[in-house]
């Protein structure tokens, strides 16, 4: 992993733009400033030498505090936006004063959410904070186990100076639409790559339509809440996530919020403790039902990466065997892109270059129509197809998960 293998991936998945991550760790800030330059007439950077490379980035890292509330520790991750290496460099020394920034790409700081905004803002009015992965079970602002009921719970007085969401992979915006309390903030989607492999990357993305490309108008789209602006987002289904259901890994037990409710949120089989997926964290909170959309909100589309989808048509144990990346690249080959394969390829095209059940596949992920096996307590969602002429091998493959029927 690193600044180059970033940019070349991203540009083979189709993005344009895209965060450097971790510039809050010394070692990567370094990896920064000795790759990056300036992009000319932007406040954004590209790979020194590659002037002629779509790919630009933005200074960006991921940070968690972990703070007493109430009597209760609280630990919430927050996404840092600043507009050039001078301002990070900035925050850098701001934010050292709290925990070992060389620990972890992620480091952990021992400040309070409210105390890392107003440092994050006093070394620039252009920096930007928003909650991370807002509903995951640990380590989110909504989370569980350490979070809260509501942002201004958690950012008390600097609550003004939030003005978006991140839904995480395992919810999309219509899932936090549900809830009228968070209408004022936009719903952004973007997904750390949690590893080298480069299907990771773009797994979520935004979409902006932007008179300039630059790091002002980013983030004033996405303040603005804008759809003119900001068009729509890049959603994984949110069963794909690994905390959408409520389950225990452990007991390889996975059960819908009604599900686990009936059991009094304890596990089955060993009757502990069940972790709270997402979906019924959602419930808890709602004041709407799961129909309710929002006028004059950006929209989005479920996708899958293509990897994923390729893999489960073959039956492949995992997106990086040779046969997978084989299509992969004869598919991105012919299109350009993996966004334009998924988005813009027809059917009829596709087949041209592929298997019909590639194809077919592609198309009815794009269509919403397959289904996930909801992901639970740290396990990935499982994509489910049934390929002409081996229709009995999804059934197989599926992942052994107890639910309800199993236990009455």
């Amino acid at each position: 992993m690193c600044i180059t293998e970033i940019a070349r991936f991203a540009k083979i998945k189709g993005l344009n733009l895209v965060g450097t991550g971790d510039f809050t760790h010394p070692e990567w800030l370094r990896e920064i400033q000795e790759t990056l330059v300036p992009e000319q007439g932007t406040d954004l950077y590209r790979v020194a030498g590659k002037a002629d490379s779509p790919v630009q980035f933005m200074l960006t890292t991921e940070v968690c505090t972990i703070f007493e509330f109430q009597s209760e520790v609280k630990k919430v991750h927050h996404v840092i936006l600043t507009p050039s290496v001078e301002t990070a460099v900035q925050v850098n020394e701001a934010l050292n004063r709290y925990g070992d920034l060389a620990a972890d790409g992620r480091p952990l700081l021992n400040m309070t959410a409210p105390q890392l905004v107003e440092e994050v803002i006093a070394v620039s009015g252009e920096n930007m904070v928003f909650p991370a992965h807002v509903w995951t079970p640990w380590f989110s602002v909504f989370g569980a186990f350490s979070g809260f009921d509501s942002i201004e719970e958690c950012y008390q007085d600097m609550s003004k100076h939030i003005h978006a969401l991140e839904t995480g992979l395992s919810s999309d915006p219509a899932m936090n639409w549900r809830l009228s309390r968070l209408d004022r903030f936009a719903l952004v989607s973007n997904s750390d790559c949690h590893s080298f492999w480069p299907w990771r990357i773009g797994r979520e993305a935004n979409v902006l339509e932007l008179a300039r490309v630059i790091y002002r108008e980013v983030v004033d789209a996405v303040c603005s809440n804008d759809p003119a602006r900001f068009k729509f987002t890049i959603e994984t289904d949110p069963a794909y996530g690994k905390y959408h259901w409520t389950g225990h890994r452990k007991c390889n037990v996975s059960l819908s919020p009604q599900e686990a409710e009936k059991f009094g949120n304890m596990c089955p089989v060993c009757r502990r403790k069940l972790t709270k997926g997402v979906e019924h964290r959602v419930e808890e909170l709602a004041d709407r039902p799961a129909d309710f959309k929002p006028d004059g909100k950006p929209g989005f589309m479920r996708l899958l990466p293509l990897s994923e989808i390729i893999a489960a048509v073959l039956g492949a144990s995992s997106p990086s065997t040779q046969a997978v990346w084989k299509i992969y690249n004869l598919l991105v080959g012919k299109f350009g892109d993996e966004y334009t394969v998924l988005i813009d390829a027809t059917k009829e095209a596709l087949a041209e270059v592929v298997d019909v059940a590639v194809a077919d596949a592609v198309v009815k992920v794009r269509r919403g129509e397959v289904r996930v096996v909801p992901g639970y307590d740290g396990v990935y969602g499982k994509l489910e197809l049934d390929v002409a002429g081996r229709a009995d091998e999804p059934r197989r493959r599926r992942v052994q998960q107890l639910n309800l029927e199993n236990f009455w």
